[in-house]
């Protein structure tokens, strides 16, 4: 077994110079061609990785809203609760005999011919 290099004399023939311009027409076909799919990958995982962002934003801004949903349902309920408790004083308040006895009570309106003896520690009772 011999190494001889086998050298093939390549002719310029019309047939050859067109398959040379086929070839490299083909090489750049192929050059386009991936340059076009790497800059729609790049393209494309910059719009993936903006919208992956995005969402990722408007998650934590929906948990914000949501946990501030649920404080404003609370302070609504205590702000019910408080109302109702007002309401319930007013209709209190305009029971002559109740606002009769807070003013005995607290600021020492006497009937006549009550006497009024002041407890020192004493808190108000309403």
């Amino acid at each position: 077994m011999s190494s001889k290099k086998k050298t093939v004399t390549r002719l310029d023939s019309n047939y050859m110079q067109q398959y040379d311009a086929y070839i490299e027409r083909q090489k750049r076909k192929k050059q386009r061609l991936i340059r076009r799919l790497v800059l729609f990958s790049i393209v494309a995982a910059i719009v993936i990785g903006g919208l992956s962002s995005y969402h990722i934003k408007q998650r934590v801004v929906q948990a914000e809203k949501l946990e501030q949903y649920e404080q404003l349902e609370d302070e609504l309920k205590a702000m019910k609760v408080e109302e109702a408790n007002l309401t319930e004083e007013i209709e209190l308040l305009n029971d002559e005999e109740y606002v009769l006895d807070i003013a005995r009570t607290n600021y020492f309106f006497s009937k006549k011919g009550e006497l009024i003896f002041k407890i020192p520690n004493e808190d108000p009772s309403y």
